[in-house]
């Protein structure tokens, strides 16, 4: 009798206990930090609080992890500080990088084109014609969507690679490219690239 007692305020205690202090949910949901996705053609992470406001949700009219970059100003830098000093000019680069697929170098150009998406590559003329692609390193910071056409200095390391298909008509979709010339596009292409560290807008 006394075990059966016994047996029956264990169980009494053991509800109360669960009815107080209910478990945890096992394999509980856990939510997606915010300012992180998969960004198609790019790097999957993106600046915190992009394209966000002050409650954390998404401007209206932007896409997930836009940002609102103020016009170009000369003077202004984006990323890490640049100092002009030193910098040689596009037209030296082919100089500067010899023979090696890669060399750490400043260079001074103009911009010819800028992602209309959200402002994460740039680009420049090389001496031959050709169009250097300048991305940010650790797609840490972006640049204004209307810098074309101003002289800028960049800090980083020029690179020769290979770009795929995809690659490709992603770009030219982010210029806002038509279709029919990105469609054209059916070969991998080897092209002289840049990551850049930090831009300054010289004017």
């Amino acid at each position: 009798m006394k075990f059966l007692l016994s047996f029956a305020g264990v169980l009494v205690a053991i509800l109360l206990l669960l009815k107080f202090f209910p478990s945890a949910p096992i394999n509980p949901v856990l939510p997606v930090p915010q300012g992180q996705q998969e960004v198609n053609g790019h790097d999957s992470e993106v600046p915190k609080g992009a394209g966000a406001n002050a409650e954390g949700e998404e401007e209206e009219g932007e896409a997930p992890g836009n940002t609102r970059i103020a016009p170009a100003t000369p003077g202004q830098t984006y990323g890490a500080a640049v100092d002009p000093a030193g910098a040689v000019p596009m037209s030296a680069l082919a100089t500067a990088l010899g023979s090696r697929d890669s060399a750490q170098v400043k260079l001074v150009g103009k911009a010819t084109a800028v992602c209309q998406a959200k402002g994460c590559w740039m680009t420049l003329p090389t001496a031959d014609g050709q169009q250097m692609r300048v991305r940010f390193r650790d797609y840490a910071f972006f640049v204004p969507k209307d810098l074309s056409g101003h002289t800028v200095v960049v800090s980083g390391w020029a690179h020769r690679e290979t770009v795929s298909v995809a690659d490709q008509q992603h770009y030219l979709r982010d210029a806002g490219k038509p279709e029919k010339e990105i469609a054209a596009i059916t070969q991998p292409k080897q092209e002289l690239n840049f990551m850049a560290d930090g831009v300054l807008v010289q004017n």
